[in-house]
């Protein structure tokens, strides 16, 4: 059994070469699945609560266009360059690999200091989750968002000291691999928080 796990197919793209690489792969495919229910709830929460903002500022009052679409244009760029990341990965390019890798690492954690500083206005304006049923669930969503991608950031710097240590390998590409199906998930989820929280919000 363990001989069959770890038996190579040269036909497969370097990440599913092993049958534990394809279990693994598959695995995670299912966690995203119950990742996908949990933002479910969360969307259909802020959609319910979203104009119960008692004495609160409104959705309009609050969000600021400008802000939102960096955040948008640095997180889905760097969903590109993740992708360009595993093209290098299996053209079997480490140095390309860490390269993009690098600066997917760059646009994520420019994403994060820009959601922070939005927070810390919102703040500083008087919209804390304590001031209204709306504001409260705004940052439940909005900020498990951000930390499932301060995760991912963790978890890719995590990678690259791997890759510089091991090399590329079936086990540290399907590592990679999988990184960037969470990585392009998340990205996935905060379109649907750019449509249904700030641009419903800035129409509304």
């Amino acid at each position: 059994m363990a001989e069959a796990a770890h038996r190579y197919d040269e036909t497969m793209p370097l990440e599913y070469r092993t049958q534990e690489s394809r279990l693994n792969i598959l695995g995670f495919w299912i966690f995203l699945g119950a990742e996908v229910a949990l933002f479910a709830t969360l969307f259909a929460t802020y959609l319910v609560l979203f104009q119960r903002t008692g004495s609160g500022p409104t959705a309009k009052e609050l969000f600021e266009v400008k802000d939102v679409l960096i955040e948008t244009l640095l997180l889905l760029t760097s969903s590109f360059t993740c992708g360009l990341a595993v093209f290098e990965m299996r053209r079997g390019r480490l140095s390309g690999l860490l390269t993009w890798l690098l600066v997917t690492l760059l646009l994520g954690a420019g994403f994060i200091t820009f959601e922070i500083r939005e927070f810390i206005h919102y703040v500083h304006e008087g919209a804390t989750m304590q001031t209204s049923a709306f504001l409260s669930s705004f940052f439940v969503l909005v900020g498990t968002h951000g930390a499932h991608v301060s995760l991912g950031i963790g978890w890719m710097i995590l990678i690259i000291i791997q890759l510089l240590q091991r090399g590329l390998t079936p086990r540290t590409a399907r590592k990679v691999f999988i990184v960037s199906l969470y990585w392009h998930f998340l990205d996935v989820v905060w379109i649907f928080i750019f449509t249904l929280v700030y641009l419903t919000g800035m129409v509304i």
